[in-house]
């Protein structure tokens, strides 16, 4: 009986491995209060000192109307998705030199994977998908 048991947790090690851990987005909602100084998500989200997180999925880095970008960012080429912005929450200055970002970065990846969880949610008129 033991023996059955370590093949399944074996198993299902070798099938989730240590990335498919379960991204939470009500933990990333917590980790957003971070963010909150600077930006906004959801219907009605305006520009701050940094620009509305809406529709962050899929999108072009420096392309929301209406904030001023720095000339790093809106030439970065970044298309964010969940890889691009895991490394750039981590260290913002270090993906994008020269960006007006001060945040000194997300470096714990569970609480990136889980702010990743709670932006993706949003689509660019800020409704829940």
């Amino acid at each position: 009986m033991k023996a059955s048991l370590a093949v399944a947790a074996l198993a299902t090690a070798l099938v989730y491995g240590p990335g498919a851990r379960a991204q939470d987005a009500a933990a990333g909602e917590q980790v957003f209060k971070r963010c909150m100084p600077c930006h906004r998500i959801g219907e009605g989200a305006k520009n701050l000192v940094g620009p509305e997180l809406n529709g962050l999925d899929g999108r072009k880095a420096g392309s929301v109307v209406g904030y001023n970008y720095s000339d790093a960012n809106k030439n970065s080429g970044i298309t964010w998705n969940e890889t691009t912005f895991k490394e750039y929450i981590k260290d913002p200055r270090g993906k994008i030199p020269g960006t007006k970002m001060v945040f000194p970065g997300i470096k714990n990846e569970k609480e990136a994977a889980d702010l990743w969880a709670y932006l993706r949610q949003f689509g660019p008129d800020g409704k829940k998908k």
